[in-house]
């Protein structure tokens, strides 16, 4: 570190609540759960802010430093990125006081070990309803549950924003089960209505904590899979109308199944991105791996290579060497998954429409029907590049 200095009043930094987790591979995170601002420190930092935040002056600080580690240090220096992060009270500043947590009760029932046992019969039975009628087993065809396609479309966009709701307050639970303040909002990605969470404090906590709040969404739509199968099964022989329910139920089951996949294609850092990342100890793999390609494209185009590895944190270099290699494999399986999933519904539906339209003696209702299915489909993609355009020159003036 630089060479030693004093603040400039010798005068003890006050500080906010922080906590201290000491990594596997000797650094240590260090933040503030209540805003989610963390660092990753060398343990030598981090005796440094141990210090710090015990009272010690700043001069005081950096003679213990340079004694107990043979080496002087800018105190002055690391105050200031210390302020910068959140971490010291400015002055006449009260210490931040933690919010009451809301449905803390709930979060520990729902992530409890008899909620695990439930959990686990639940995917029983489903395995079993699915072992002894096949025609449970999810497939695109439960998509057209009615030959009307338009309802087809509306009725599956509008029956996964809840389950989606669910997935991402599943997550904000498991984090408040831990103490953490998770938040759940709601925006939008150009016309899409999205729900996103915060898991603040997620990275301050031991790690062998954060993998159920972690998968909790995948946990959830498993239980959502399985939940709506049941009832399928149950449903479709219990009479017209609920048959027409147990169809859009199965319906919902497939679309959950694609979201379920794509949790892993973990190159588009989903939930399953982070659990590897929290499993090996990296800091910011992907960033590191996209890097890792583009050095390896440029120099077998004989380039120079655009990224340092310097640059790299150690163990997101060591990772990347091979995680960089499946991200490319990953890319492969994600077209595997879009032309043996998606592909054979949209063919479906196009055919469909194709064909009543060429026929044109199947009814006014199919007609309009098929009118319908084209407008939603093109004009959702009118929609979106419009407002894809109209954010870019709004950007641009900006």
């Amino acid at each position: 570190m630089p060479e030693n200095a004093t603040h400039p009043d010798d005068a003890a930094l006050r500080f906010h609540a922080l906590v201290f987790h000491d990594e596997a591979d000797g650094e240590v995170t260090v933040g503030r759960v209540d805003t989610g601002s963390f660092v990753v420190l060398p343990a030598d930092g981090a005796a440094l802010l141990r210090r710090l935040v015990g009272g010690a002056p700043p001069a005081e600080a950096a003679r213990w430093y340079a004694e107990t580690y043979g080496e002087p240090v800018d105190v002055v220096d690391f105050a200031a990125d210390l302020a910068e992060l959140g971490f010291v009270r400015g002055e006449g500043e009260a210490a931040a006081t933690p919010a009451p947590l809301r449905w803390t009760r709930l979060a520990r029932v729902l992530f409890s070990p008899g909620a695990a046992v439930a959990f686990v019969a639940l995917l029983a039975c489903w395995a079993w309803a699915m072992a002894v009628d096949p025609d449970l087993v999810p497939g695109y065809r439960h998509l057209f549950f009615t030959d009307y396609l338009a309802v087809v479309v509306v009725t599956m966009y509008l029956g996964q924003l809840p389950l989606i709701l669910l997935h991402e307050a599943a997550h904000a639970l498991a984090g408040r089960r831990l103490g953490l303040p998770s938040t759940l909002s709601i925006g939008r990605r150009l016309h899409f209505v999205v729900f996103q969470t915060t898991l603040n404090g997620l990275v301050g906590v031991p790690r062998r904590k954060r993998f159920v709040p972690l998968l909790a969404g995948l946990f959830t739509d498993l239980a959502v899979m399985a939940a709506l199968t049941l009832f399928a099964s149950w449903a479709r022989h219990q009479g017209p109308a609920l048959a027409t329910a147990a169809g859009v139920a199965l319906g919902l089951v497939y679309l959950t199944l694609l979201r379920v996949v794509w949790q892993f294609w973990f190159f588009l850092q989903t939930d399953v991105y982070h659990l590897i990342v929290t499993v090996l100890g990296c800091v910011d793999l992907h960033t590191t791996a996209r890097q890792v390609l583009a050095n390896r494209v440029a120099a077998a185009l004989g380039r120079p290579r655009p990224h340092d590895p310097a640059s790299w944190h150690p163990r997101d270099r060591a990772v990347a060497r091979w995680y960089s290699v499946l991200v490319v494999a990953g890319y492969a399986f994600m077209v595997t998954v879009l032309v043996t999933t998606l592909l054979p519904a949209a063919v479906h539906a196009t055919g469909t429409v194709v064909l009543r339209l060429v026929d044109g003696g199947q009814g006014p209702g199919l007609l309009v029907d098929s009118l319908l299915f084209l407008l939603f489909s093109v004009g959702e993609v009118a929609l979106a590049g419009f407002l894809y355009l109209r954010e870019r020159r709004r950007a641009r003036r900006a």
